[in-house]
């Protein structure tokens, strides 16, 4: 078989539901890039919130964050590292509107950082972040809204956030895109307009010579249609989202508790 590029999403896809990676999932990972082939995660998290399953995984490649707003190679330099930001005005608007949204807390997300609002404290899991407490120099301040981020992060109390994702892209005139992770979080993320995993993939796909027929994708949410729809091959988790569906050529089994990814995986590569 030709070598692939297989595209990972986290939450509700590789990751079980409390947020780990199975023992059968790294082993089946490191089997299948034993064999050439390029395993990529593809997520809506922040850069701090993937490199632990990265190096857990103990990849190489490229990593796609922010739901593609950010491919690099972690600790390394490399040429074709790749950086689309999203203009601070937006974060302002929503926090000017922040009531009107529900927002528990909006998070302004950067490489290395971040700064959260903090007037509803109970709501912040601070894992989520990759720290373990929220202390009061990570206050989201207008003030401290000097630089463009990589995305925002935002967690609502709507009880549809798919919809509230839809009526924001339609306040701001689809000028931005705003997208809902998987998994049982209320967890909104704002990406800049036009960037989503697809186009990171198709970006890393034409730096490394190859092609989508060469690629692979899994995942369970709708911030995945594109990336499914792009791959010669997209794989919905059993446990995805309805959205997601037709943009599919194959719904697993099995799900992300289930460990559908290592499975299929298996099936594909190693046990034929």
């Amino acid at each position: 078989m030709n070598k692939k590029m297989i595209a990972l999403d986290l939450d509700g896809t590789l990751l079980l539901p409390d947020g780990s990676l199975s023992q059968t999932t790294i082993d089946t990972i490191k089997a299948v890039q034993d064999l050439g082939h390029l395993v990529v995660i593809a997520t809506g998290r922040p850069y701090r919130m993937a490199i632990d399953h990265y190096r857990t995984l103990n990849l190489k490649t490229p990593l796609i964050s922010f739901n593609g707003s950010l491919t690099n190679i972690p600790d390394t330099k490399w040429d074709f590292e790749h950086s689309i930001k999203l203009d601070k005005k937006y974060l302002l608007e929503i926090l000017k509107n922040k009531e009107e949204l529900e927002m528990d807390f909006i998070a302004s997300e950067y490489r290395q950082n971040f700064y959260i609002t903090m007037d509803r404290p109970e709501t912040i899991q601070p894992q989520l972040f990759g720290v373990d407490k929220i202390v009061e120099s990570m206050r989201l301040d207008p003030q401290k809204i000097t630089r463009d981020p990589n995305a925002l992060l935002m967690q609502t109390r709507h009880q549809d956030k798919q919809l509230l994702a839809q009526e924001m892209k339609m306040h701001f005139k689809n000028e931005l895109e705003v997208d809902s992770w998987g998994g049982p979080l209320n967890i909104l993320e704002c990406s800049p307009k036009g960037i989503n995993k697809a186009y990171a993939l198709t970006y890393l796909l034409n730096a490394l010579g190859m092609s989508r027929q060469d690629l692979i994708a899994f995942g369970d949410e709708h911030n995945d249609t594109e990336m499914l729809a792009l791959a010669q091959t997209g794989y919905a988790m059993k446990n995805a989202s309805q959205t997601l569906l037709p943009f599919a050529d194959k719904q697993l089994n099995y799900s992300n508790e289930e460990d559908g990814v290592a499975k299929e995986l298996q099936k594909l590569f190693l046990f034929k």
